[in-house]
C-alpha cells in the first residue's frame, strides 16, 4: 500500500482538499488504483489556522505495475502546484511504509499543537518526502498527520471507497452498503447488521475502525427494520 496524505489549508469559497485529493486520484488512475480517500480531523483549536475544521485527507494506493515512489511523488507535487489556490498553504506527503513515529505525530496532531518543525524532522527521521507547496506551507503538518492515520485503519472518515461512484444517500438496504465493502454496526452494541435498511443521509460516510469501512447506526423509534444512521464519529 502507498499513503499520499494532503492539506491544501484551503480559502473560503474555494475548492477544498477532498475535492483537490478526488482530482488527483483521477489524475493517477492509469497507474495506480484507489483503495480509499478518508478525511482526517486534526486538532480543532482557535490556535490553528485553517478555513472551516481542521482536516486533512489521506488517499490509499495500489500501483498498478511498478511505479517507483519519487515518481509518485512528482506526479502529486505537479499535479497540486498547477491547482494552487492563492492563499493556500499545501502540503504533501508520500510513503510506501508508515513508522510508528509518523504514526505517533498523527495521533498527536489529533490532541495537541504542533509545528512544522517537529513535521519536517520526523518525515526526515523516518525518510519519507514530504513538501510544503506555497503559502507558509503550514500543510505539511497536515499532510504528515494524514499518512499516519491512514496506516493505523483506525481513523477518519471514507470519502471515496475504491472506484465505487459516490451515489448512495438517503434509505439503501444493507446489502447494497455490504457489497460495497461497508459493515454495518449498532453504534451501542456493536452489534452488525446483514439486512435491513439504513437511512445514510446526503451521502455514505462510513468511519476507519480497525481495519475496516463502518457506518454506525442506531435503531429507528418505530421497531422498524429501518434503521438510522448513527452520529458522525471522528
Amino acid at each position: 500500500m502507498i499513503y499520499v496524505g494532503i492539506d491544501d489549508t484551503d480559502v473560503l469559497g474555494a475548492r477544498g482538499t477532498n475535492q483537490l485529493a478526488r482530482s488527483l486520484i483521477a489524475a493517477l488512475a492509469g497507474d495506480f488504483r484507489c483503495v480509499r480517500l478518508v478525511r482526517h480531523q486534526l486538532f480543532d483549536d482557535p490556535r490553528v489556522p485553517c478555513t472551516s475544521k481542521n482536516g486533512s485527507a489521506s488517499i490509499s494506493l495500489e500501483p498498478l505495475g511498478d511505479q517507483p515512489l519519487a515518481d509518485l511523488a512528482a506526479r502529486c507535487r505537479a499535479h497540486m502546484l498547477a491547482d494552487f489556490i492563492e492563499g493556500s498553504d499545501p502540503g504533501l506527503c508520500v510513503a510506501g511504509t508508515v513508522p510508528a513515529a509518523v504514526t505517533e505525530f498523527g495521533l498527536r496532531s489529533k490532541t495537541e499543537l504542533v509545528s512544522q518543525r517537529e513535521a519536517h524532522r520526523v518525515a526526515r527521521r523516518c525518510e519519507l518526502y514530504l513538501e510544503g507547496l506555497g503559502g507558509t506551507c503550514d500543510g505539511v503538518i497536515g499532510a504528515l498527520a494524514a499518512v499516519g492515520l491512514a496506516a493505523t485503519g483506525s481513523d477518519g472518515r471514507v470519502v471515496q471507497l475504491g472506484q465505487w461512484p459516490d451515489d448512495l444517500c438517503g434509505l439503501q438496504p444493507v446489502a447494497a452498503l455490504r457489497r460495497r465493502g461497508v459493515a454495518v454496526c449498532c453504534r451501542v452494541s456493536g452489534r452488525r447488521f446483514e439486512d435491513g435498511l439504513v437511512d445514510v443521509g446526503k451521502r455514505l460516510r462510513p468511519n476507519r475502525r480497525n481495519g475496516e469501512d463502518v457506518l454506525f447506526v442506531e435503531r429507528a423509534d418505530d421497531g422498524s427494520r429501518q434503521w438510522l444512521k448513527g452520529m458522525k464519529l471522528p
